[in-house]
């Protein structure tokens, strides 16, 4: 089973917000609308080029777009659950 990432996003809102579906903007940052879902759902991590390009998509900055814990007791919640 592959480990979920502990890198959250919200991709799917300002997608939503944009009116744009899974295959828009898959299509227009070049990967597949299954690696976008992957990547919305926190099952996959995208390359740093991607998750700029992701962000730039919408305009905005890149940790408006990706979240990382900022601590060890944020961490450990994380991976427990």
């Amino acid at each position: 089973m592959v480990k979920p990432t502990l890198v959250t996003n919200t991709i799917r809102a300002h997608r939503e917000a944009a009116g744009l579906t899974q295959a828009d903007l898959a299509r227009s940052i070049g990967v597949t609308r299954q690696t976008l879902l992957a990547i919305e759902q926190g099952k996959y991590s995208p390359t740093l080029e991607l998750a700029f390009q992701i962000a730039r998509a919408f305009g905005v900055a890149l940790d408006d777009l990706f979240q990382y814990p900022d601590s060890q007791t944020e961490v450990s919640q994380t991976v427990e659950g």
